[in-house]
């Protein structure tokens, strides 16, 4: 069995032309959602290379010129797939069809989730066809769920030998601007109609720019806790690997992946902890809930920081310790690289720690779009918290992801992807007097567990030692959170991880199912799925279902790979 050649088209000379128009080119994304799953690409940048070479081309980004446009048909034409998110109205015009205004609104695909939920999409790039093709999937709705009908959300259309398979939604724009929000942050942000969330207040946030709706994204709990509920970005990106996998299947052959977690693993929940007023008392106190709980977690340091004797203790416990950068100008701090660095600088000192790995900004502010990831990457810091809920109103996949993931520049940095992984969280002090309650934990577990990713609660230590609520809360989040079968890994162990996952480059399939990869000296114990293409023998080996095909999982250990 062959693995199948995957190029990724983002055509350098397009994207340079756009940038000096001022605009975004965020198909530079689609590299960190292969990335991310461990799938094996190359990145063609100009269709004057060879695309024969590969046997999938995604089209992120294509020149809108006749002669580059015919390229990328005849590579269909002669039997190639072509996977399309280019917006080029010359493409579109030789596969007989005409590019309608970009939309927003809600999209279904029926038949790609156990569970299909109306997805919300940023960006439309929609291609109409005269007659519609038989084989269509989902339906497309402008602003609303019940908005008016636009088309289909995925077409594969026949083309000569080969296939074109269309996406009538902008999938990397969507992630992006679901992640990132709609734009850098300037302003605040529009409050929640029903009062539960005044984000107006005045200081600029990470939750200022996010790109979800008020009234058709919330749901209630059972005692009327407003929540985010769906993790948009992640099921589209789900929907893009199913595309994927099965277009190669289509083929006779395989496109392996990468699973998210190591072997015994299937989904993690983190708590991290903010110092705000920096007590020893109720550092003491947090530690004692959570050394009689038999979890470690991740504490965020605040200057000036507790006193020595806490340090040691976290650090003989197995916690984490982790940067508070403070920039609110009511505590004197200041948004900008120096202070960054100075308050970075600060903390080790004062901790005892040659490096900090993870970092969450006091509040939740952010400004700009991209500056606080420069900052991370310039001093080492390789995972960021900051973007989370800073009110009761806005709790939940408020960013529509549970997975880390890197985050990509603005135009102005040539929409390059930062070294810096994000992994925001869903809440904070539960049963806090003036924040939800409790009644959010078995949604949110639910949805986490159900996608496999990373579900983040947060803590501050002082209202675990003021409010016997909220420490009655963190002991139900992790009472829930181990019956579900999660692990609790800090943030340091969930960056380690997925460093060394990444590390992992799959280069062939063998003709007994077995994947072949390079850089594995450090990920024993990470899986790969290998998917089986329509109508192949399984030779009797085991089978999992993955994206409603049949794959061969295999565990890596110690430089070797096991089928189990």
């Amino acid at each position: 069995m062959a693995m199948a050649a995957l190029g990724l088209l983002i055509d350098r000379m397009e994207a340079e032309r756009r940038w000096e128009h001022n605009e975004n080119v965020f198909s530079y994304f689609l590299q960190e959602l292969l990335e991310q799953k461990g799938i094996p690409y190359s990145l063609v940048e100009s269709v004057e290379e060879n695309l024969e070479d590969y046997d999938l081309l995604i089209c992120g980004l294509a020149e809108n010129s006749e002669d580059a446009c015919f390229k990328l048909a005849a590579y269909a034409g002669n039997g190639g797939s072509l996977i399309n998110f280019s917006d080029s109205e010359k493409l579109a015009a030789l596969f007989q069809c005409k590019v309608e205004n970009a939309c927003k609104g809600y999209a279904f695909l029926p038949d790609f989730f156990e569970q299909p939920v109306p997805l919300r999409y940023l960006r439309g790039n929609i291609w109409r066809r005269e007659e519609p093709s038989a084989m269509a999937e989902g339906e497309l709705k402008a602003e609303k769920p019940d908005g008016e009908l636009k088309g289909s959300v995925l077409e594969k259309l026949p083309f000569g030998r080969g296939t074109l398979w269309h996406w009538n939604v902008d999938i990397p724009s969507t992630i992006v601007l679901l992640q990132q929000g709609l734009k850098p942050v300037t302003e605040d942000g529009i409050p929640a109609p029903d009062g539960t969330a005044d984000i107006d207040e005045g200081l600029l946030k990470a939750d200022d720019g996010f790109a979800l709706d008020w009234e058709t994204d919330r749901f209630l709990t059972p005692s009327g806790m407003p929540y985010f509920a769906h993790p948009y970005a992640d099921y589209w990106r789900e929907a893009l690997y199913r595309n994927l996998f099965h277009a190669a299947a289509d083929k006779g052959l395989s496109l392996p992946f990468v699973s998210q977690w190591p072997d015994g693993t299937s989904h993690v929940a983190i708590i991290s902890h903010d110092s705000d007023g920096n007590s020893d008392e109720a550092a003491l106190e947090t530690a004692a809930v959570l050394k009689a709980a038999g979890v470690k977690t991740t504490w965020c340091m605040l200057e000036p920081g507790y006193s020595g004797q806490i340090y040691s203790l976290l650090k003989k416990e197995g916690h984490e310790i982790a940067f508070h950068y403070n920039a609110l100008e009511a505590e004197q701090g200041v948004w900008g690289r120096e202070a960054f660095r100075t308050q970075l600088y600060w903390l080790k000192k004062a901790a005892g720690i040659l490096r900090a790995v993870s970092n969450k900004n006091h509040y939740t502010l952010f400004e700009g779009w991209s500056s606080l990831y420069s900052w991370c990457d310039e001093t080492g810091i390789e995972l960021d918290q900051s973007r989370g809920p800073s009110k009761k109103g806005n709790i939940g996949f408020l960013f529509g992801t549970c997975f880390p993931y890197r985050p990509i520049d603005w135009h102005t940095g040539q929409n390059r992807l930062f070294h810096v992984l994000e992994l925001g969280f869903l809440t904070q002090d539960l049963n806090h007097h003036a924040l939800a309650d409790t009644t959010v934990i078995a949604p949110f577990l639910k949805t986490v567990r159900h996608l496999g990713g990373a579900a983040h609660f947060l803590f501050h230590q002082n209202h675990i030692y003021e409010q016997p609520a909220v420490k009655e809360a963190i002991k139900e989040v992790i009472q829930k959170a181990k019956e579900e079968g999660f692990e609790f890994w800090t943030s340091e162990k969930i960056n380690s991880w997925e460093r060394k996952k990444r590390s992992i480059s799959i280069h062939a399939v063998t003709h007994d199912f077995q994947p072949l990869a390079e850089n594995t000296e450090e990920a024993g114990g990470a899986v790969i799925y290998t998917p089986l293409p329509y109508g192949c023998a399984d030779k009797g080996l085991a089978l999992e279902k993955k994206y409603g095909l049949p794959c061969i999982r295999t565990v890596l250990m110690e430089n070797k790979a096991q089928s189990i």
